[in-house]
């Protein structure tokens, strides 16, 4: 009785550490999430928030391809002689492959956007990294192009996430300013409103082409909106393009697979 009692306060601090320790991993998981901060990353993370070129704006689309409405914004982009960065999902990608591939026929930059719109740190890293891997392979098989840049799904990364994209050769790419044409009720005026606010030389701006996680009509606020941020860009002399032409770096990793030989759909090479 007595060694067993003698025990108890053993027990009891390795249980305490063991807890310190499994919430030491949460905050380090979570930590990289801070950044879905717009102030810190703007401050602190300006490559991560998409500050580039100051004579220059990246336009970038999310959550595509969707077939009820990226046509749409393919069309009023070829009308307007621009071009922009589509962060795809996998899974609408494995729905809509040939969309996939108009996007980038049409000149547009292709980057990914996970495989399922979930939060990373509610993840696994290894859920995180097969995620990822998995989206790579489908959007570089239906596109042909291999995705340079990573946005996390809401914007928010993790340890694994970051992890990931480094192994995987993407760079990951926040936003500076964005329409926030998810919120209930939005409408072109709003978006247009939301994006100005936030609209400088320099800036990434982030709008979505389909309403897979948004409210229905998301997507049409966003396309109404669009003509006037042209515009309004136009009107600053700020030229309108992707990412790869707004002079953020690249941190590709040494090892990278090589291109998928044929065209055809490659299953592998991200793993």
């Amino acid at each position: 009785m007595g060694n067993s009692g003698s025990g108890r306060p053993i027990i009891a601090r390795a249980a305490a550490l063991a807890g310190l320790g499994a919430a030491g991993l949460a905050i380090a998981h979570a930590a990289p999430g801070l950044t879905a901060v717009a102030p810190v990353r703007r401050r602190l993370f300006p490559r991560l928030a998409g500050l580039g070129r100051p004579d220059h704006v990246a336009l970038t689309f999310d959550d595509g391809p969707d077939p009820a409405s990226t046509p749409d914004f393919l069309d009023l982009l070829a009308a307007r002689h621009t071009r922009a960065t589509f962060f795809l999902l996998g899974s609408m990608v494995a729905e809509a492959p040939q969309l996939a591939a108009e996007i980038a026929a049409a000149g547009h930059e292709i980057a990914v956007h996970g495989w399922d719109h979930r939060y990373t740190v509610l993840r696994s890293p290894r859920d995180v990294s097969g995620d990822l891997a998995r989206a790579c392979d489908h959007v570089w098989g239906a596109t042909g192009q291999r995705p340079r840049f990573f946005r996390p799904p809401y914007g928010v990364l993790s340890s694994g996430a970051v992890m990931a994209a480094r192994r995987l050769g993407l760079t990951p790419v926040l936003w500076s300013s964005w329409g926030k044409e998810w919120a209930p009720g939005a409408t072109a005026d709003s978006v247009f409103a939301a994006v100005s606010a936030d609209l400088t030389g320099g800036a990434t701006i982030l709008l979505h082409d389909s309403d897979c996680t948004s409210p229905a009509g998301a997507a049409s606020a966003a396309l109404g909106a669009l003509p006037w941020v042209l515009d309004e860009c136009s009107a600053r002399g700020l030229a309108v393009g992707t990412l790869a032409d707004h002079g953020l770096d690249q941190r590709m990793t040494a090892g990278r697979p090589a291109s998928p030989s044929g065209g055809g759909r490659r299953e592998s090479g991200f793993a």
